[in-house]
């Protein structure tokens, strides 16, 4: 199954990784805090989970997701940084 995750998506993605709100979020993107709620609920869908725990256990378990030293200290939305 494809995920077609976009690079908005993606970083939505580590910035709840990172456990950040749908307000930090939309703060940090410079997005409206119903765009940045529209996208979660995007990534939910597109991932097949109810919460924002399933969002990111999946997203580790697809590969969109990984640890690494070098993320550390680094802004989470920084896109290719897998």
């Amino acid at each position: 199954m494809k995920h077609n995750i976009s690079m908005r998506e993606s970083q939505v993605l580590r910035l709840i990784a990172f456990e950040k709100t749908s307000d930090e979020i939309a703060s940090q993107l410079y997005i409206s805090h119903h765009t940045a709620k529209d996208h979660r609920k995007a990534l939910l869908k597109k991932l097949q989970v109810k919460n924002a725990a399933g969002l990111v256990r999946r997203a580790f378990e697809l590969g969109l997701l990984s640890i690494s030293e070098k993320q550390f200290g680094f802004n989470p939305i920084a896109i290719g940084t897998n």
